[in-house]
């Protein structure tokens, strides 16, 4: 699908939603029939949280139209993978589920996918990916005899794992690990920080179109790194290893940014109260921005630095 049809059919979708609070989430095509809406829930917005108040999130979101959710059992030592686990008990056959690992070997990878099938009492993950992907070594390891692509193509194989993919922080990496596998999606920052002031993203977006992938975006609410020297204990958003966007207009202008690079869905910063602002602003229309609004915000974003560079 061309950038002109891929973007009208977004549009298509969100004229027909009513605007507000309660309007319905549009989707977008993943693949083989597969449409997600354009923002996932994270799995780290029910950490912290009670489970019957992460439950209760996850039931709103999910009645918002929210049927793409997100994990990694790396995230706070698990309690992610349980909480939203028991969370989508109720939905689970009606959503799409990724999880990653950050094993680079096949008997790691296999024991945390197991681990993780348990947790979310299911007997499949939707997508399973490589996490976090940050150098060539990664790759090396992954490609390895013994690595963790046997787990992830034999478990497809068995049924366990619909689709594979990886998230990408590192430019290089990425763009190797495609051109070494048949992968069906890439989870990489599609951020307007990274992308116009460190130069990552589009590389990684065109190599994904040449190849045929679903292109995830990540970090597209990230203002930029924490300044340095400010304590863990000083920042307000204590779940973000970055600084997120708070302030709405900016928000709005970087969502619109994210979801017009032909993707089909962005993955929010993990604070709940970032992840429901997403949520209100992917229901209404999301247009391209102007050569003016793109230089206003590379300019506002850019007092701090990328959270990737190229």
């Amino acid at each position: 699908m061309n950038r002109r049809k891929f973007l009208g059919a977004a549009a298509a979708l969100t004229a027909t939603a009513a605007y507000g609070l309660e309007a319905p989430l549009p989707r977008r095509r993943y693949k083989d029939g597969i449409d997600l809406s354009i923002i996932a829930l994270g799995g780290i917005v029910v950490c912290g949280l009670s489970q019957e108040e992460a439950s209760r999130r996850v039931a709103v979101a999910y009645d918002r139209g929210v049927n793409y959710f997100d994990c990694a059992p790396s995230y706070f030592n698990g309690e992610a993978e349980t909480k939203l686990g028991e969370a989508l008990r109720p939905y689970r056959s009606k959503v799409f589920l990724a999880e990653k690992t950050m094993h680079r070997d096949a008997k790691g990878a296999r024991e945390e996918l197991e681990r993780s099938l348990q947790r979310f009492h299911t007997d499949h993950v939707d997508l399973y990916q490589f996490h976090a992907v940050s150098s060539m070594d990664d790759v090396d390891k992954i490609l390895a005899a013994g690595g963790a692509a046997e787990t992830f193509f034999a478990a497809r194989k068995e049924g366990k794992v619909r689709y594979v993919g990886f998230s990408a922080h590192n430019a290089p990496a990425a763009l190797r690990l495609m051109d070494a596998l048949e992968l069906d999606s890439v989870l990489f920052p599609v951020n307007v920080n990274a992308w116009e002031n460190g130069g990552f993203g589009p590389q990684i977006l065109a190599k994904a179109k040449a190849k045929g992938m679903a292109r995830m975006a990540l970090k597209a609410l990230a203002f930029g790194k924490w300044p340095a020297g400010m304590k863990e204990s000083d920042r307000k958003y204590p779940k973000c290893w970055y600084e997120p966007i708070a302030d709405r207009e900016m928000a709005r202008l970087a969502l619109r940014f994210s979801l017009n690079q032909e993707v089909t869905a962005a993955v929010p910063p993990g604070d709940e109260r970032i992840f429901d602002m997403a949520l209100e602003l992917a229901s209404a229309p999301l247009p391209e921005l102007s050569a003016a609004e793109l230089t206003g915000l590379k300019t506002k974003i850019a007092t701090l630095e990328p959270v990737f560079r190229a």
